[in-house]
């Protein structure tokens, strides 16, 4: 599955698009000005992403990579 695909089935489960789901995170306390805030781990957004939205693992992570910087399918995995 394309990364854009994540993000559209994210998107079609919920009604929120990445864009949405950082302003909730800055929300949370995870992002400050779209900058994931130092210490806060790939876990802490997954079980978040679980426990409020129903998000599965592979889906929780895709939004975790697009707070990391991926953007698209041509982006490398930041930190890999």
């Amino acid at each position: 599955m394309s990364f854009q695909a994540y993000l559209d089935n994210i998107q079609q489960k919920t009604g929120k698009t990445a864009e949405d789901f950082t302003k909730l995170a800055e929300q949370k306390g995870f992002l400050k000005k779209g900058t994931l805030v130092p210490g806060v781990k790939a876990g802490q957004i997954v079980a978040w992403l679980k426990e409020d939205f129903g998000l599965g693992h592979g889906h929780a992570m895709a939004i975790f990579a697009y707070f990391k910087g991926k953007k698209s399918d041509a982006d490398k995995y930041p930190g890999s």
